[in-house]
């Protein structure tokens, strides 16, 4: 069984950072591919940022330049460095990893930006 952890989520004021990581636990083989998504109240659940084979990074428009994604794989972690951060950057953030064939999803972190 796998498990994922989130961490570094809260209030912040506008043009502040945070730090978000994702560590997983438990029997870990292959991890395909991992990201981080959103979900802000009454919305549906929106992919932020992934990794996905071969490397590559990704990033949703809305948060290009001021968000980036990067993984520790000795520490099986994902972390998400949140810059400049926006009011309406204010969700619950979710990481994401493919693990074999399964998909395993964190507890989630309220991240919430307000001056």
């Amino acid at each position: 069984q796998v498990q994922l952890v989130e961490s570094g989520g809260g209030l912040v004021q506008p043009g502040g950072s945070l730090r978000l990581s994702c560590a997983a636990s438990g029997s870990i083989g292959s991890i395909n591919a991992m990201g981080w998504y959103r979900q802000a109240p009454g919305k549906q659940r929106e992919l932020v940022a992934n990794i996905i084979s071969g490397g590559r990074t990704n990033y949703v428009d809305s948060v290009k330049g001021r968000f980036t994604m990067s993984r520790d794989n000795a520490k099986n972690t994902v972390y998400l460095q949140l810059n400049s951060l926006k009011p309406a950057d204010t969700a619950g953030y979710y990481c994401w990893m493919s693990i074999g064939h399964v998909h395993y999803w964190g507890q989630g972190t309220q991240v919430t930006v307000s001056s």
